[in-house]
């Protein structure tokens, strides 16, 4: 499978990324995590009429912002969206006038689900509400943690992995955090508490990370307690 980090910042779009959005085309579907700024990206790689599957973490701007592109695409098979229970007025109000053209009038069908906490999803730890995802694919597990701090629940969800994809919104976290990001420490130290294979680190706070050497800097201190690190940029492609 192919793995492609579409957008990478957290907060607001800039030169150095998108906000979030991830998009996985594996053998039998495609699924995407979050819906930011970069979804405008993923018709550039849907050329097949699996199932697609969107994963909405929470319902902060940046990770839906890119809910008003919807209007863009035309894809046959449809779009099937997930998020935790009780957040589906939430979708609804966004993705409808006056805020966009609305749900009847898109090209592309859409399907809400709404999801029962359990194995595959987990409530983690960021202002009002963040969920974490758990999918498996090809017979590999891939977890997406959204916006959060290290909690329990991200634990639970994380352990065993085989690839890990966590938020690294902040240079240094403040202590106590009250908002719920993460470091490049605290998040090296939790994939190597949660026994995963491979950690990719992305959501870097765009006001803080500027500069994509700062993402740099931030990968060798991760990978000095978990090696196995990669720090995503826009347009990164992952073969896993």
């Amino acid at each position: 499978m192919k793995i492609y980090f579409l957008g990478t910042n957290g907060w607001y779009s800039s030169p150095t990324g998108d906000t979030p959005c991830i998009l996985i085309d594996s053998k039998d579907r495609y699924i995407i995590f979050d819906a930011g700024n970069g979804i405008y990206k993923i018709d550039k790689y849907i050329k097949e009429d699996k199932p697609i599957h969107l994963y909405l973490s929470h319902f902060h701007i940046d990770h839906i912002s890119g809910l008003h592109i919807l209007g863009k695409f035309n894809f046959k098979q449809g779009i099937d969206i997930y998020f935790a229970k009780g957040r589906k007025k939430d979708f609804e109000t966004f993705v409808n006038p006056p805020y966009t053209i609305g749900i009847v009038n898109l090209k592309t069908k859409i399907r809400l689900h709404e999801l029962e906490e359990g194995d595959n999803m987990r409530k983690l730890f960021h202002g009002f509400d963040n969920h974490g995802f758990k999918v498996i694919l090809e017979g590999k597990s891939v977890v997406y943690s959204g916006d959060t701090k290290i909690v329990p629940n991200g634990l639970l969800l994380a352990s065993g992995a085989d690839l890990l994809i966590h938020e690294c919104s902040n240079i240094v976290s403040p202590n106590p955090d009250a908002w719920g990001h993460t470091d490049p420490i605290q998040t090296a130290q939790f994939a190597k508490d949660a026994n995963v294979k491979q950690l990719v680190m992305t959501h870097f706070g765009a006001s803080l990370y500027d500069t994509l050497e700062k993402r740099k800097e931030t990968e060798k201190k991760a990978r000095k307690i978990f090696p196995n690190t990669v720090v995503a940029t826009d347009g990164l492609v992952l073969e896993f």
